[in-house]
């Protein structure tokens, strides 16, 4: 009997999962979660063979819930019950080492066939995913009409042998210090022949773009290139911000529509990528939030080879804030 643990923070839709699990005889509910963090510890007490779980979870998403379970439990095996279809978020789940990805709108057809495919070592994508050609996919033997996915596979930059991403952090007492390190990282890659993402407030997208300028950098035609991408952070959060909390299925699709437009434009180019998402929700007083998009910034870093710098200016209340600090400072491979 495989022992699953059930991840949803919809109590009413988490209670049709566990009633449709526990009619089945191979299937036993070992325990509920309905967010992140609580996921990761019910893994630790339960140790479940499979685990059910969605992305959208508050306090800590489903993406980094997972990968946190990952580490501990190599062996335990997880697919994701999910609204969303978007092939990038799938990608970046199976990237993870998920073995599943169920859409819930198939949930009543696809979500027995997929747990019954990756308890038997194979792996199982809803064939609600359209637009990309799953490689060496087939049917399951026994399920008619279902995606059967035997490898999974995240796209990396061609050529590289191995992905050099980096996620980089500094904390900063005033805006003139902030501002010189945005420079010394964007001139940094502007030469290197790197496509630069900004996102900033538009006092600091002023002074960036000013400042390279005087330094020689044509940024005007390096933006008409399209390897000088600048964005409001106002805007961009709002993108995928959902009562407070990013939602990781908009932050990948946000994601994966920009660097598709980067990739059309400039095709393999490294990309580097500075901003203040994180520090803003902070400076807002949304530590929790701050958090959050730091992991998924993390991820997004990891799965396009990018170099992310983030760049802080903090508050006397914030440098008090010991805990939002040290988990900043976690999400990142280097802290300046």
């Amino acid at each position: 009997m495989t022992r699953v643990l059930v991840i949803e923070d919809y109590e009413p839709f988490r209670r049709i999962v566990c009633s449709m699990l526990r009619r089945r005889p191979d299937f036993q509910v070992v325990g509920e979660a309905s967010n992140g963090l609580e996921a990761v510890d019910k893994a630790k007490e339960l140790t479940p063979d499979l685990i059910l779980m969605d992305i959208g979870l508050p306090g800590l998403n489903g993406m980094e819930a997972a990968r946190r379970i990952r580490t501990l439990f190599p062996a335990c095996k997880i697919i994701f019950l999910t609204q969303e279809s978007s092939v990038e978020i799938v990608e970046a789940a199976l990237g993870l080492g998920a073995r599943g990805y169920v859409v819930k709108i198939q949930a009543e057809k696809d979500l027995i066939p997929a747990m019954r495919a990756v308890c038997e070592g194979g792996k199982f994508v809803s064939n609600a995913i359209t637009g990309h050609a799953w490689p060496d996919a087939e049917e399951s033997p026994g399920i008619p009409a279902r995606v059967a996915v035997q490898e999974a596979h995240v796209p990396q930059t061609p050529g590289k042998a191995e992905v050099t991403s980096s996620h980089q952090v500094q904390f900063h007492p005033d805006d003139s210090s902030f501002l010189a390190s945005f420079v010394h990282f964007a001139e940094d890659a502007l030469n290197a022949g790197r496509v630069l993402i900004v996102v900033a407030n538009e006092a600091h997208r002023k002074g960036l773009f000013e400042t390279l300028q005087a330094r020689g950098i044509d940024c005007a035609a390096a933006s008409q290139k399209g390897r000088y991408v600048a964005f409001d952070v106002t805007e961009m959060l709002a993108k995928f911000m959902v009562n407070n909390m990013p939602d990781p299925e908009r932050f990948f699709r946000a994601a994966a529509d920009l660097m598709g437009a980067i990739r059309k434009e400039n095709g393999d180019s490294r990309i580097s990528a500075c901003g203040e998402c994180s520090p803003t929700l902070w400076a807002q007083g949304n530590g929790e939030a701050a958090v959050q998009v730091e992991l998924l910034w993390d991820e997004i870093g990891r799965r396009y080879d990018m170099e992310v710098f983030c760049g802080y200016v903090l508050k006397r209340a914030q440098r008090e804030q010991s805990s939002v600090y040290e988990r900043i400072c976690a999400a990142h491979s280097e802290v300046g």
